[in-house]
């Protein structure tokens, strides 16, 4: 298989991922977790004494998957994926979160793109985790503030979504090794 096809392959993988992630965190946020706070987010345990609302995960490992699909498939390709998520993260939610939803996930992906762009020169790893730190705490600030008028699960949010992003971290590695032995160049 050829670099191009390679590197359009795991681009398309990737923004599959992207796409899946966005409407299953808004589903989890209102139907999955330990305990489902009336009017509220159901949500789980991340850290000791910490909970957040479940689709913290899934909203982490989004952050990450958007840099991949930028990587593979160029910029134009994750705008387009933003605009996309955008719309899709009104979905399989109440419609009192929608806007909330909506809201922040457009600009947890723009401050993350505006992050990543510039520092993917100086190395994937290094870009994707401090992109998606950005991402991560525009995301629980705007979401936590516009659903619920609270920043009560603002440290949960930001344990539970980094936790996804570090657990992303050996992948992230190992495609930035395979990429330097491949000759693989960022899209």
């Amino acid at each position: 298989m050829n670099t191009t096809n390679r590197q359009r392959i795991e681009g398309a993988l990737f923004l599959a991922g992207f796409m899946a992630c966005i409407p299953l965190a808004n589903y989890m946020i209102g139907h999955i977790g330990t305990a489902c706070v009336p009017n509220g987010p159901c949500i789980i345990p991340v850290g000791p004494g910490l909970t957040a609302p479940s689709g913290v995960l899934l909203v982490g490992l989004a952050l990450v998957l958007r840099d991949l699909v930028q990587r593979r498939l160029g910029i134009v390709w994750a705008i387009g994926a933003i605009a996309v998520g955008a719309a899709l993260s009104t979905t399989f939610t109440a419609s009192a979160l929608a806007f909330a939803s909506a809201a922040a996930f457009l600009s947890s992906e723009i401050a993350d793109l505006l992050v990543f762009t510039p520092l993917q020169k100086k190395g994937l790893v290094k870009a994707a985790l401090l992109s998606s730190v950005a991402g991560l705490v525009v995301d629980s600030v705007m979401f936590l503030w516009l659903a619920f008028g609270s920043l009560e699960f603002l440290t949960g949010q930001v344990v539970g979504k980094a936790l996804m992003v570090i657990a992303a971290l050996p992948l992230l590695f190992w495609i930035r090794n395979r990429d330097r032995r491949l000759g693989l160049t960022p899209a």
